[in-house]
């Protein structure tokens, strides 16, 4: 398997600039001018995520029931079809014949490793911030699953129950020509420049950029283990939440060795954006080259996972503070 490298200039990555992997083009092309400038007007950004899949009819078929709501929701099929109930979901994987999927049949080598069980299927989930209009985003997912997947069975389903719409899409891992779904993070990557440029002809503003390019690390959410903590329920986590509480009652403060790393990326990285104004300024493009230098200048502090944690376990610790003082009638702070 090999994949074909795009025609003509790619979307601007600066983290390839950055690190030294690509030089710095002496011009840019229309459509990499237009994606630095999404960039630093900070256009909500697109998610494609891959959250799992199942490697057995029986997880493929609970998948569907889970995103169909137990049947109240509509599963929209590959051929335009509608299905909520137990035995259309049923119907349906009887004519994706996962049964046949040739992955599952491989023999194990003599001596070897034990063979992991193939994935039938990929669960795959588009999705945009609020408040974008949810029938823009399905419109967006049909095209892209119309686009990717045109010799793949697939379904999908709208979801609005959050404050971001989003869809499920349910993709066979394997084609009609017995070829399987590879996916990597270049195909993730290039999927959500796709499914941005869907959404831009849906007339929505949307971006596709990694969060390195604004400053920021992978976001992290310590809600639930913060949860775990007050209420007795043991976690893996927990450990590193103690460590940043203990450090927090000693020195009101926490260091970590690792931001040194963080800065040294972060200097890079504007110096990156300021060589790209100069680019602009010298193709005549003044009013864009002084929104780079300005975005350069204001990204989010530096700051590691284990201090955006003592951060957030701040912020835990006063809001559940101000529910009991709220609830004991002393007013909430």
């Amino acid at each position: 398997m090999f994949r074909v490298p795009s025609v003509g200039p790619g979307l601007f990555d600066i983290v390839s600039y950055g690190r030294g992997d690509r030089e710095m083009p002496g011009r840019f092309s229309l459509e990499q001018t237009a994606h630095i400038s999404r960039t630093v007007a900070r256009t909500p950004e697109v998610m494609v995520k891959v959250t799992g899949g199942g490697k057995r009819r029986g997880a493929v078929a609970a998948h569907f029931a889970y995103i169909g709501r137990r049947g109240a929701l509509e599963i929209e099929t590959d051929e335009g079809e509608f299905i909520g109930r137990p035995e259309q979901y049923k119907q349906l994987l009887d004519e994706w014949h996962l049964e046949l999927t040739a992955g599952q049949y491989r023999r194990q080598k003599q001596g070897g490793p034990v063979r992991r069980p193939t994935k039938l299927v990929h669960n795959i989930v588009l999705s945009m911030p609020a408040p974008t209009p949810a029938d823009k985003v399905l419109a967006a997912a049909r095209k892209f699953a119309r686009e990717k997947f045109s010799h793949h069975r697939y379904a999908l389903v709208l979801h609005t129950d959050q404050k971001h719409p989003h869809v499920h899409l349910v993709v066979k891992a394997e084609n009609e020509l017995g070829r399987r779904l590879h996916i990597d993070k270049q195909r993730l990557r290039d999927w959500r420049e796709d499914f941005a440029r869907l959404m831009r002809e849906q007339g929505i503003a949307a971006n596709a950029t990694s969060r390195a390019v604004g400053g920021e690390n992978k976001k992290k959410s310590h809600e639930r283990i913060f949860k775990a903590q007050r209420y007795g329920k043991p976690t893996v986590l927990l450990a590193r939440v103690n460590g940043v509480a203990q450090e927090l009652s000693r020195s009101r403060t926490v260091v970590d060795p690792a931001r040194e790393q963080l800065l040294k990326t972060r200097e890079s990285l504007v110096s990156t954006w300021m060589n790209a104004a100069d680019v602009l300024d010298a193709q005549g493009e003044i009013i864009l080259a002084g929104d780079v230098r300005y975005f350069a200048k204001h990204l989010p502090p530096v700051l590691t996972d284990r201090q955006k944690l003592a951060a957030q376990f701040i912020g835990f610790v006063r809001k559940q503070r101000g529910i009991e003082r709220d609830g004991s009638g002393r007013g909430a702070t």
